[in-house]
């Protein structure tokens, strides 16, 4: 069963178990799947294009926890959280600090870069390695305080 058809069922289960935080975050998911098929006039999607759209979902929700959080909004972003944590289900398993270090040290010596300027080739190199299991922004702060030591 692919992601796609799981967020269809866990959606009709949150309907019958009157879950509404679940219900409305997944049918917020279901509507940007859809959008994306249609963009893309893809009659299928495949899983990696689902997590795409989820990692998509959960990037705009970390920024939404932000912009609440400095509002002083603590009960909206309590909210973008939860539906954070739902969506996160469906992500593949994230890798921790440790995990991401190493992969850095090994894509720092696969570009032969040594200086901060550097940056880009190390991300070009290890952003194939790390995409869907870690976040962006993350990576990015991990590589340039590496080259920046």
């Amino acid at each position: 069963m692919g992601l796609e058809e799981k967020i269809s069922q866990d959606l009709v289960a949150a309907m019958k178990a009157k879950a509404e935080l679940t219900l409305s975050t997944l049918r917020m998911t279901k509507a940007a799947i859809t959008n994306y098929r249609i963009e893309k006039k893809k009659e299928k999607l495949d899983d990696q294009d689902v997590i795409t759209i989820l990692q998509k979902q959960v990037k705009q929700r970390r920024e939404s926890i932000e912009n609440f959080e400095k509002a002083g909004r603590q009960d909206l972003a309590d909210k973008e959280k939860k539906e954070m944590d739902v969506l996160n289900v469906y992500l593949p398993q994230q890798l921790n600090d440790d995990e991401i270090k190493a992969l850095v040290q090994k894509a720092i010596g696969d570009s032969q870069s040594k200086s901060k300027d550097d940056v880009g080739k190390v991300m070009k190199v290890l952003m194939p390695m790390v995409k869907g299991k870690a976040d962006g922004r993350k990576v990015n702060e991990i590589v340039a305080g590496l080259l920046g030591s």
